[in-house]
């Protein structure tokens, strides 16, 4: 008899409990473990690598009055600014009466090439600097001065932790100030309570009221730009919007101009046999084709541009307004206050429904931007039928100072609508300010004459 205890293989000793890998970590632990990841990442991660401080943007107030050259430089002042504190640090450095020329050499570069790397490697200027400091402690101290930061070191660190917290970001400021504290203490912790005292106190608290002002610098900024972007997606959408609208509503009056046109040559197509005594099998077959194709292209015509039509819209009972109701419009405008001239120039004629409806459209809109932005304003509307087209021309004045109506901001989009009815007939406008300080919108609308249309 085979003994097959001793053949299995032996299982793997099993943890008291095996799903502890997995069991959720209190709050305090993982506060504790982000921190060390955020520490690792802004001040160990990459400490040296290389981040050219670039050049400032010359559309400030200031900048903007410069003119050639001197424009052109004033893109470099934060690196002049920095010069200048590097310069400074070194003056703050070199400046011991108790030690000799060479030394204060030492100890001004010591505290100006931690600053000028700031333009460079931001937060390999700060671990610069925190290693300067005892070395420029062991070199110039004497064991009676300021301690641990020298001047120079003082002013080297209190400069690269500000210029470093403005290239970076808050919270790397504030891993710097919290290693500078702990330094600090430590360095008083060796040293033993025999001397005159630290100087950490007075640079932890100089440079906190450095990074405080910083840090708000910085979210001042980050707001501004998310305004900004918000504003930017929120009028790029309104704007997106009021096109699609506008074309929705031209998409619907266009499907009922020529919907009824379509309708009328179907019925004629459909009559016209019947006006004519004993007609020829020839001009019935030629009438039914007509009708055919016409109840054909307008089944296609409402199943194409039918879509755009909500679900609870209804198409208008009354005919679609034209230039023929433009009189109407003026006077309807006229008892909200608004003082408006009509000039007609040129031979009235008929006009395409798709144009007189556009241009009805436009003169209505033009006045109502005339309400909302310069009310109490007065406003002209000319009319020009001229050869291969309509002209139209609704200029207003400013509005009247002091005025009790304030203008209204409104969306901002009246002249978008008008483009793309322009743009949907092959016209050309032109909208804008006056010399006056009115705003003056020109259209003018291509009409294919009748000789043009035989040919």
């Amino acid at each position: 008899m085979t003994d097959t205890s001793q053949t299995q293989p032996t299982p793997p000793e099993q943890p008291a409990d095996a799903f502890e890998p997995y069991k959720p970590r209190s709050p305090e632990f993982r506060a504790a473990m982000d921190a060390l990841r955020g520490l690792r990442q802004d001040l160990f991660h990459d400490a040296f690598a290389y981040r050219p401080l670039p050049r400032v943007g010359t559309g400030g107030r200031l900048t903007r009055r410069l003119r050639g050259r001197t424009r052109e430089y004033a893109a470099w002042r934060a690196h002049a600014v920095i010069v200048a504190a590097a310069l400074l640090a070194m003056l703050f450095g070199a400046d011991s009466a108790m030690a000799g020329a060479g030394v204060n050499l030492v100890l001004g570069l010591l505290a100006a090439v931690p600053v000028l790397l700031t333009m460079v490697r931001p937060v390999g200027a700060f671990w610069l600097s925190m290693a300067a400091t005892p070395v420029a402690s062991v070199v110039g101290s004497d064991g009676f001065g300021d301690w641990p930061w020298l001047p120079g070191a003082f002013a080297c660190h209190l400069f690269v932790l500000t210029i470093v917290a403005v290239r970076t970001r808050p919270r790397t400021a504030a891993w710097m100030w919290a290693l500078t504290a702990l330094y600090g203490l430590g360095a008083q912790f060796l040293r033993g309570e025999t001397y005159f005292g630290s100087n950490t106190a007075p640079l932890l608290f100089v440079s906190a009221l450095s990074l405080l002002a910083v840090t708000v610098w910085h979210i001042r900024r980050e707001a501004r730009q998310e305004v900004t972007a918000q504003r930017t997606v929120t009028a790029h959408e309104r704007s997106r919007r009021t096109l699609l609208e506008e074309r929705t509503t031209i998409a619907r009056e266009l499907h009922d101009v020529v919907a009824h046109h379509m309708s009328v040559v179907a019925i004629q197509a459909e009559a016209a046999p019947y006006r004519v005594q004993n007609p020829p099998p020839e001009l019935e077959k030629a009438f039914a084709t007509i009708r055919e194709n016409a109840v054909a292209a307008l089944t296609e015509l409402r199943r194409v541009l039918g879509v755009v039509r909500a679900e609870d819209y209804e198409a208008p009972d009354a005919p679609q307004p034209t230039l023929a109701d433009l009189d109407a419009l003026l006077a309807n405008v006229r008892e909200t206050g608004l003082a408006v001239e009509r000039t007609t120039t040129g031979a009235v004629r008929e006009l395409p429904q798709g144009v007189g409806l556009s241009a009805y459209r436009i003169v209505q809109e033009a006045l109502s931007n005339t309400l909302r932005h310069a009310p109490g304003a007065g406003a002209k509307v000319e009319v020009s039928y001229v050869l291969g087209g309509l002209g139209l021309r609704i200029v207003n004045g400013p509005p009247p100072e002091p005025s009790l109506v304030k203008p209204s901001p409104g969306a901002g989009h009246g002249v978008t609508g008008m483009r793309e009815r322009v743009a949907m007939l092959n016209g050309e406008m032109t909208a804008g300010p006056t010399a006056e300080g009115g705003y003056e919108v020109t259209v003018f609308l291509p009409v294919a004459t009748v000789a043009d249309g035989d040919a």
